[in-house]
């Protein structure tokens, strides 16, 4: 999901649409894209919105397929597009604004169940897990030591029509379907590099400001 406008990064998102800018100088959707390929994870599908020619561009030459989201209309709106543009189901589902570890994404494209991952970071919204599934997507208790991470598998048993608006729809189609009975694996990955404010963008590409 490469459409959103990035609000938090302004001004910088101003200029540049958030999947292009860097973790370790390197365009963070380019590094997703390559991983994707090194675990065996494809084709891809790119949902571009937001200054939209600079993603594409970027990515030109790749083995990736593209499809528009013209309007903010939100996460499951672009899973929806790209199903309609040729993903299948089971289809792994992530942000473009993060760097995973390696091995991580093809860890939860083998459950092959419903999945969610999870990561050990309570900066983040946090996730309730039972007995190795999810029991509540984002939970308001603060005592919860893992985070959700912007990785899902979304398989036919996740209806994600009917939601309310954007922009966190995904969130609320898995948890809508927990509360009707169906398993939701919860699979625990490293912790990821994000890009979500502009401290990000300083912190991920200049690492001796952390000694």
């Amino acid at each position: 999901m490469a459409a959103g406008e990035g609000l938090r990064l302004r001004p910088i998102t101003e200029r540049w649409p958030k999947p292009i800018l860097p973790i370790d100088g390197r365009a963070v959707i380019a590094t997703l894209i390559d991983q994707l390929g090194v675990e065996e994870i494809g084709p891809a599908t790119v949902v571009t919105g937001y200054l939209a020619e600079q993603v594409e561009e970027l990515l030109h030459g790749l083995e990736v397929r593209f499809v528009r989201q013209p309007d903010p209309l939100g996460s499951a709106d672009a899973v929806r597009r790209a199903l309609a543009g040729g993903a299948g189901l089971p289809v792994l589902v992530t942000a473009a604004d993060t760097v995973f570890r390696s091995g991580d994404l093809a860890k939860v494209a083998a459950t092959r169940s419903a999945a969610i991952a999870y990561r050990k970071d309570p900066s983040k919204a946090r996730i309730a897990i039972d007995g190795g599934l999810v029991t509540k997507v984002v939970s308001g208790d603060p005592s919860l030591p893992f985070s959700s991470a912007p990785l899902w598998l979304l398989t036919d048993e996740i209806d994600i029509d009917g939601l309310p608006g954007p922009p966190f729809e995904l969130s609320v189609a898995f948890q809508r379907a927990i509360d009707t009975g169906t398993p939701v694996a919860a699979v625990e990955i490293s912790p990821t590099r994000d890009l979500t404010d502009p401290t990000d963008l300083v912190r991920e590409n200049f690492p001796y400001l952390g000694r």
